[in-house]
């Protein structure tokens, strides 16, 4: 079954979310604009990484995990039958919490690993690792030591060659778990920066407990919350703008005003 997207890269109908017989999301329906940033806010425990990993099937490498409801990119559900679980991942890249480099592998090996690892033909590497650096805002920092192991950059650095990473997949989604929680403020200003600056090519969806910095980079805004005894879901949706000034619901104006969470 497909459906039509106007305007809109990824779409989650209906999702919800198992770990065994725990249910952890319930009845989660978003719609992702494309070339705009979507930010995913609500306390530790509400399901927001849960459910972003939902959106290429990186929950279903989870044993015990299950779901049901639908995800849509570009009009074909990702969880479909005949649907490839690595194709997927390469339309929809994920950059996770803490920089996760090949640790082994030179800054070049790093960008071009990614197409190796799934077999993909490399045209003109020299001409990609470059277009990925610069995407990802790095380049003017690493382009006399390419060869140099990944772990010699700084954590604002590495985070930044995962994002690079990704992009050399040329993905249509780019998924964002927290990527700048472990970095100081001008490492964050930079990831915030190329997040703005990626967002006129591509959709992103990005977690993010920092307040200011959802509403420094999104342009719309998803709030999470589980409460006692209930899973995880999603309690107001809307213009970042609007969620954060003029919320309906009183919960969310509590959380975005640092009432609790």
């Amino acid at each position: 079954m497909t459906i039509a997207t106007t305007k809109s890269a990824l779409q989650a109908e209906g999702v919800s979310v198992w770990f065994g017989e725990r249910k952890v999301l319930e009845d989660v329906n978003l719609v992702f604009p494309s070339n705009q940033v979507t930010a995913l806010i609500g306390p530790s425990g509400c399901g927001k990484s849960t459910f972003i990993r939902t959106l290429n099937r990186m929950h279903e490498l989870i044993p015990g995990a299950g779901l049901a409801g639908s995800i849509y990119l570009d009009g074909e559900d990702i969880y479909g039958e005949n649907v490839d679980a690595v194709n997927v991942r390469i339309k929809v890249g994920m950059v996770f919490q803490k920089p996760n480099p090949f640790p082994t592998m030179s800054i070049k090996d790093n960008i071009l690993s990614g197409l190796r690892l799934s077999g993909r033909k490399i045209e003109n590497a020299e001409e990609l690792v470059e277009t990925s650096l610069r995407r990802a805002s790095i380049w003017n920092e690493v382009k006399d030591r390419l060869g140099d192991q990944a772990l010699s950059l700084s954590g604002g650095q590495q985070q930044r060659l995962c994002i690079a990473r990704s992009l050399a997949m040329n993905p249509e989604v780019l998924l964002m778990d927290e990527p700048c929680s472990a970095l100081d403020p001008g490492s964050t200003r930079r990831i915030e920066e190329t997040i703005i600056e990626l967002s006129q090519s591509m959709t992103i969806v990005i977690v993010t407990h920092n307040m200011q910095q959802a509403q420094r980079v999104s342009n719309q805004t998803a709030f999470f919350l589980a409460e006692e005894n209930t899973p995880g879901g999603v309690v107001e949706f809307g213009a970042t703008e609007q969620i954060f000034h003029g919320p309906v619901d009183q919960r969310t104006n509590d959380y975005v005003n640092g009432h609790f969470g």
